[in-house]
């Protein structure tokens, strides 16, 4: 190892570096950023005392490492998507969920699943993890994938493991949380994900100076990092020891993501190695990765990667029908496979940050759905929208917790009585997109089983026991406040600043 690591003394390994990614260093200037890249992190290697802890960050900073080389060959080579080369991916290769064949219960014994649960959900201005939000009946997104699976395995007596994939920055949290399913009937692993270092834009160079520098300077790279972590973690090779086959992926905070005996039993028919689940676009999701065919290859296509001139074409569903619910199904056999033998190539996108104190920085992430590429027959199931239902605000939050939805064994069931299947359109405004306000504005969630669309923006809080029906808009001029009464019933109303009900 030693000869391979980043301590100065480390030709051998980045000659290893260039021979494995085949970088002709085009440019002096990738060279020079590169060395200076490797000088640094060797003095950040060198900041770590303990040799055990040495060793495993080493190996951390490699990744990064061969990640940043990646991310200068392509900058050389500006190599762009060549747009005219994109077409929509054909039939065989998204499969409709209606015609998958009834799944086999006994096959559940050969599954994982997996939750991504390093997000910190400080958009909605939480500051833990975010899976620990309570989200309908006093339980949170952890506490219904746990009741879930448990439902799972005593049900038809199988043994699904649950397996957390959180960040630094959860890590603590999630270990926490955990502890309080200690009796229940399943089996939970947690392994971290890799933390990189943040990089100044205008030098290349590492924002952190040492190995325990503040959290700041440091980012969980995206969901694509998931394989390496599961590989170096040793949860993969455990997993394969358990004979377990297959993973079911999905962020912890898409309630839609249970368990799907109908995918996993069209998994094993196709002999597929990797299944993306893929819903219909509506205007609400333009900015979803989508599936397509690159050269006769499939691809995930993000919508960081779309140069500017072809943006629009990108959001529009006439091109792009699909797009990606980061649902996942991976063969695990497969996977060591791709890992051990190529290795994982993922598309790098580049997220521009501003540090608290106004320097401009980069984290270069990867996305899990990329490696769709690397996998043998991988194609997307075209799923019904019940399946993705992430919760990314309060207006989300605000359906979630509604009468829309009732729970049955952990998952999210539509109430019989909703006249349509499409769910309501909710906006809130910038008064309610912190938990805390959101909280404070309702006294109790109102009824919203006959609503169409909502609108609020402004100063407005909510009574007991209200009902909104049809179209409501309200919206509080600057400086006035609503307060809509306790058992109020609004149908097909716009409130405006001074209370006055216009009926639509």
């Amino acid at each position: 190892m030693a000869s391979e690591s980043l301590m100065p003394r480390s030709e051998s390994f980045n000659a290893r570096v260039r021979g494995a990614s085949h970088i002709d260093f085009k440019t002096a200037t990738t060279g020079v950023a590169a060395k200076a890249m490797r000088n640094e992190l060797s003095a950040l290697v060198n900041t770590v005392k303990d040799p055990e802890t040495r060793k495993a960050f080493d190996m951390e900073m490699q990744s990064f490492f061969y990640l940043f080389t990646r991310y200068l060959a392509e900058r050389a080579r500006s190599q762009e998507l060549d747009w005219d080369r994109i077409k929509s991916p054909s039939e065989d290769k998204i499969i409709p969920y209606a015609k998958l064949p009834p799944g086999n219960v006994s096959n559940l014994n050969k599954l994982a699943v997996l939750k991504v649960n390093g997000g910190l959900g400080t958009s909605m201005g939480m500051t833990g993890a975010k899976s620990a939000l309570e989200v309908k009946d006093d339980m949170t997104f952890l506490d219904l994938t746990v009741r879930q699976i448990e439902h799972l395995n005593t049900t038809h007596r199988v043994d699904v493991p649950l397996i957390l994939m959180t960040s630094f920055n959860t890590h603590e949290d999630t270990l926490r949380i955990i502890k309080k399913y200690a009796n229940q009937q399943l089996r939970i692993t947690t392994f971290n994900q890799s933390r990189y270092p943040r990089i100044f834009k205008e030098t290349l160079l590492p924002c952190p100076r040492t190995a325990d520098d503040d959290k700041k300077h440091w980012y969980p790279p995206g969901h694509g990092d998931l394989y390496n972590a599961l590989m170096h973690s040793g949860v993969l090779d455990q997993l394969l020891a358990e004979g377990k086959e297959y993973l079911f992926v999905s962020n912890s905070d898409n309630l839609g993501a249970v368990v799907d005996e109908k995918i996993l039993q069209h998994m094993i028919d196709s002999k597929s190695e990797f299944i993306m689940e893929v819903t219909d676009k509506t205007k609400a999701d333009i900015k979803g990765g989508t599936l397509i065919d690159y050269d006769g290859q499939i691809r995930l296509l993000e919508v960081a990667q779309v140069p500017n001139e072809h943006i629009e074409d990108f959001k529009s569903v006439r091109k792009f029908k699909i797009f990606n619910t980061n649902n996942l199904w991976i063969d695990l056999k497969a996977l060591k496979r791709v890992m051990e033998n190529e290795g994982m190539e993922l598309d790098i996108i580049v997220n521009p940050k501003t540090t608290d104190d106004g320097q401009a920085v980069i984290q270069l992430e990867t996305a899990a759905g990329a490696a769709i590429k690397h996998f043998n027959n991988a194609h997307g199931v075209n799923v019904p929208r019940s399946r993705f239902l992430p919760v990314k605000s309060c207006s989300d939050l605000l359906l979630i917790k509604s009468d829309i939805y009732s729970l049955e064994h952990g998952q999210l069931v539509i109430n019989q009585n909703r006249m349509f299947e499409t769910t309501p359109v909710i906006k809130l405004g910038d008064h309610f997109k912190k938990i805390q306000q959101f909280q404070k504005r309702f006294k109790k969630i109102p009824k919203i089983l006959e609503l169409d669309h909502l609108t609020v923006t402004g100063d407005v809080y909510f009574g007991r026991n209200v009902t909104l029906r049809g179209t409501v808009i309200i919206v509080a001029n600057e400086g006035q406040r609503i307060d809509i009464p306790d058992g109020c019933v609004l149908e097909n109303r716009l409130l405006s600043g001074n209370l006055n009900m216009i009926e639509l």
